[in-house]
């Protein structure tokens, strides 16, 4: 299963379980081939995620923090990391992000903490966790934006909040464009492929899997898969297995290690694609997060699921 360690289930826009009953995005604007329409995700480009209007220049980002670990990595690529004066204790991505002070917890921070630092500006992660911190940081002055990536087209809208907000706007045009670039080339050398079903399991206790309101659904569908549980519109709603057996995926995604304890559970042996040992094994550095990584981790579950492509991938 996906890198069950505890830290992941805190962390932001890392976490590969994100807040369960979260549904993020409306199936109304959901692509064909489960990609959200960039579109509709740009209409509210005047506010963030909590409904707080968007700085439009770079006169508010003097001084940075970035609570949201995928909000710091792509601040790092567009160019804008000299601006940051403090992130989330969960930054791990890039490597340099360890030279930017730690100021705990990236969820119900320690506004005391974000203060000391001296921000004109703090990037939150848009969860109702982290209302209060917004409200508080907007009672002394400070600008903030809250962003939530829960869908590829997320992510695009966060580069260009992001580049204009760090006065970065050509640069993240240009990381914006080169993800889309990797995704669009893998989604069209899967296309004609035959469809393996999948489930993924995204936690043991309770047993969440992934659903049709994340990010991993539609790199799923990208990469040339039909994930089983994408009718269900929580980015990790709660099964069983019966109904993971039920449902009878053709593959089982999981971790490193997590294939042969899947086996070796006598409740797993009820779904068919557990006994015959038919697991795509993921690296969650690469899937484990709705970042600039997006085209790489498509890449990287078509070769999985479709060795033949291997050559002709990104």
């Amino acid at each position: 299963m996906l890198s069950p360690h505890p830290r992941l289930v805190r962390r932001a826009l890392v976490a590969l379980v994100p807040f369960i009953g979260a549904a993020a995005c409306s199936r109304a604007d959901t692509g064909a081939d489960g990609t959200r329409n960039a579109v509709a995700v740009a209409a509210a480009a005047d506010s963030d995620d909590f409904g707080a209007p968007l700085p439009t220049d770079a006169r508010f980002a003097m001084r940075v923090v970035s609570l949201n670990p995928a909000a710091t990595e792509a601040i790092f690529t567009i160019g804008a990391d000299s601006l940051l004066v403090g992130r989330s204790r969960w930054d791990e991505f890039p490597a340099a992000v360890r030279r930017v002070p730690s100021l705990g917890d990236g969820i119900r921070p320690n506004i005391e903490a974000v203060l000391a630092a001296r921000p004109t500006l703090v990037v939150l992660y848009a969860t109702a966790e982290n209302r209060a911190a917004a409200d508080a940081l907007h009672r002394v002055g400070i600008r903030t934006i809250a962003l939530r990536v829960d869908h590829i087209a997320q992510f695009h809208r966060m580069l260009t909040v992001l580049g204009r907000a760090l006065g970065a706007a050509p640069r993240a045009r240009l990381v914006s464009d080169s993800v889309q670039s990797t995704l669009d080339r893998v989604r069209a050398l899967t296309a004609s492929r035959p469809r393996p079903r999948v489930v993924w399991p995204a936690w043991e206790s309770p047993l969440l899997v992934i659903g049709g309101g994340s990010y991993l659904d539609e790199l799923l569908t990208i990469a040339g898969a039909d994930n089983v549980f994408h009718d269900l519109e929580a980015p990790s709603p709660p099964v069983s297995i019966e109904e993971i057996a039920k449902r009878d995926p053709d593959v089982v995604v999981t971790g490193a290690s997590r294939g042969a304890a899947l086996s070796a559970a006598p409740a797993w042996q009820a779904v068919r694609a557990v006994r015959e040992q038919r697991f795509l094994v993921q690296d969650p550095a690469l899937t484990g997060r709705p970042s600039v990584v997006l085209g790489m981790a498509a890449a990287h579950l078509a070769r999985a699921l479709h060795p033949e492509l291997r050559d002709s991938l990104p």
